[in-house]
């Protein structure tokens, strides 16, 4: 794995276990935040279903 693969591993798990993207900016020393948000920041297959999923059951009440 190179380094760059191990950023992105690194941020992916601080994402996944709710840092927020202030957190995971300041760990990889970014001083733009869109660097982090564009590079870094990745919506998984899961996150997009649960985000349907929170979209679907609040139409439901």
């Amino acid at each position: 794995m190179t380094v760059h693969g191990l950023r992105h591993t690194h941020s992916s798990i601080l994402f996944s276990m709710g840092a927020s993207i202030k957190d995971v900016q300041a760990r990889l020393g970014h001083t733009d935040i869109q660097t982090t948000m564009n590079i870094y920041a990745h919506v998984k297959k899961e996150e997009k279903k649960d985000t349907a999923d929170k979209f679907a059951k609040f139409m439901e009440n």
